[in-house]
């Protein structure tokens, strides 16, 4: 019998208590955000990584710590590092949540509560995997450490602090977010960066009649909107000198595995109530999702919503860049500052947060073991994801390390990650656990 049978008899032997563990995890708060259960929250989840056999360390962070946990392998095996995070999104409008969030509800299949799929019910199936080696095989076939973020949900501003504690592995395992839309299994080797700001316009000293005032007081509305126009044409370019000058263009192994991901634009598209995507054309949809961008966030003349005749005194734009390979989000700023100062010195920039981008080339040599292992232990062929859509913390590593990362997502599209509702197919969370134990056993032979 192969590893993949032994882990499924494993889970099935023990799936009321590795529910039951799950379930008590989910009903623990940990939100960062407010501080809501993050101390008993750290308890729980070092009592979690001790469980698994490895030993537990609470590390300092200046914020809520990272929670580490450590297991030697064979003396030569390769060193995977595990990351996930144990803080969770504000539960939200409660009068939206069909059970109380974070009381964990199985029904239909799934778990609903806070955290389930993100993060806590795919990092306990990382360690649940962990569990089912150490018994069925008597031990781990890689050296292993993981990381439980407390601050993913904050943006992990103290995340690199934590990685260079760390010894430094071969390679980063990450399982984060849904499965590809299509249902089918994935394996994600980037994440955009982003950087977020606010463009603030000013007039007058207070809000004026427009019949008395229009055409004699300047009004920042408008000059905002012809500042924004000069950011970004109609044609979809960015205008802002040296903001994507440091993007690495698509290896031949990206664009490969980009062309092999399934897409039925129209339908997509008609999903959302649109009929074209956004400038520039000639892109693939997920060629798309690999690149740059400038989205305008919001509009607002700080008139608390009541759209009186008036020329407005106050004008605002809040908007966000996703980012990729090569770009640097202090880069980024720099060159928005620059432009504004060039073009629009009279424009208050209010920078926000920031994250980098994180880049693995399907050419590294560990992707093969990941996909293997991946096919093995969730039962179908995974797609190659050059890079999510969406930011996470992952440039932690690969700035901070300078090592490959994979993602294995094991939550399924439809989780509602940060929205009332939150929820975790429970078949996904099983094979989670069977693909945790045969990725690991992938990369160790890989290693040899």
């Amino acid at each position: 019998m192969g590893l993949a049978e032994q882990v499924r008899d494993w889970v099935r032997d023990r799936e009321p208590e590795l529910l039951a563990e799950l379930a008590a995890w989910i009903a623990q708060p940990s939100v960062s955000r407010t501080g809501e259960g993050m101390a008993e929250a750290a308890a729980h989840g070092v009592e979690l990584l001790r469980r698994s056999g490895l030993t537990p360390e609470v590390v300092a962070t200046g914020g809520w710590p990272a929670l580490v946990g450590t297991a030697p392998g064979p003396p030569d095996a390769p060193h995977v590092l595990i990351y996930g995070h144990y803080d969770v999104q504000p539960a939200g409008p409660l009068h939206e949540w069909l059970s109380p969030p974070f009381e964990p509800d199985f029904r239909d299949g799934r778990v609903y509560g806070r955290g389930t799929g993100d993060n806590k019910g795919q990092h306990l199936a990382q360690l649940l995997g962990l569990r089912a080696l150490r018994e069925i095989t008597g031990g781990l076939p890689c050296r292993v450490t993981v990381l439980l973020d407390g601050e993913e949900e904050t943006g992990s501003p103290n995340l690199a602090k934590a990685v260079r504690q760390l010894a430094k592995p071969d390679l980063v395992v990450w399982s984060d977010g849904p499965v590809h839309e299509s249902g089918r299994a994935s394996v994600v080797l980037g994440v955009r960066g982003i950087v977020t700001f606010e463009l603030r316009v000013r007039g007058a000293d207070d809000v004026l009649h427009s019949g008395n005032w229009g055409g004699v007081a300047p009004n920042p509305a408008w000059r905002l909107v012809q500042v924004l126009a000069g950011m970004r044409d109609a044609r979809g370019n960015v205008l802002i000198d040296g903001f994507a000058d440091d993007v690495v263009p698509l290896s031949p192994g990206e664009r490969a595995a980009l062309e092999e991901l399934p897409v039925d634009v129209p339908e997509v598209l008609a999903g959302i109530g649109v009929t074209g995507m956004e400038p520039p054309t000639g892109l693939g949809f997920y060629e798309r999702l690999t690149g740059p961008t400038f989205s305008i966030n919001s509009l607002t003349c700080e008139d608390a919503g009541e759209h009186r005749t008036v020329v407005p005194n106050v004008a605002v734009a809040k908007c966000d860049m996703r980012l990729v390979g090569g770009q640097r989000s202090e880069n980024v700023f720099a060159a928005i500052r620059a432009h504004l100062a060039r073009h629009a010195p009279d424009v208050e920039f209010v920078p926000g947060g920031a994250m980098n981008p994180s880049r693995t080339l399907p050419e590294t040599r560990w992707t093969r073991a990941v996909l293997r292992g991946a096919e093995a232990g969730l039962g179908e062929p995974p797609l190659l994801l050059p890079a999510l859509g969406g930011s996470l913390p992952i440039a932690a590593f690969t700035d901070e390390l300078d090592v490959p990362c994979y993602g294995v997502p094991l939550a399924n599209v439809d989780e509602h990650n940060h929205a009332p509702n939150e929820n975790l197919v429970l078949d996904w969370f099983r094979r989670g656990i069977v693909a945790a134990a045969t990725v690991q056993r992938a990369i160790a032979e890989e290693g040899r």
